[in-house]
């Protein structure tokens, strides 16, 4: 499995995602505009390609993705490909959190909060690691 930033993603899955990006629901929108702001010194992308995936946003640097489900995200069926897509996601490495459209909406400062601990967790973790490498 490629660790590139796309981990693999193919031209269809590009092309898939530049049309989720044409068409970005009302609370991807609203979480876009805080996010492109770059966040603590991070940079996200919008309707990222990772691997046969398409998520919301994506932090390369932190291995961070957020996503944003509506309501047909608590069918059953739909549910159980987020676990199983959740889990191919998290076998690359990648902390993902999850938000409602109704969270984003009615919610944002406590979705905002959330996002910026886990910036402030996941930067630790990544300077940490850093700074802990052999020379050798």
């Amino acid at each position: 499995m490629s660790t590139s930033m796309h981990y693999g993603a193919k031209k269809s899955t590009f092309l898939f995602a530049l049309q989720l990006r044409k068409n970005l629901t009302p609370a991807e929108k609203f979480l876009w505009e805080f996010l492109r702001r770059h966040l603590m010194k991070y940079r996200f992308k919008c309707q990222h390609p990772t691997w046969i995936y398409v998520v919301d946003f994506y932090c390369h640097p932190l291995k961070f993705v957020i996503e944003v489900d509506g309501s047909i995200h608590l069918l059953k069926e739909i549910h159980e490909n987020d676990v199983d897509r959740e889990t191919n996601l998290k076998s690359f490495g990648l902390n993902i959190l999850r938000f409602t459209n109704d969270e984003v909406l009615h919610d944002s400062l406590k979705v905002i909060q959330k996002i910026e601990q886990k910036i402030e967790e996941l930067s630790t973790a990544v300077n940490f690691k850093s700074k802990t490498k052999s020379p050798l």
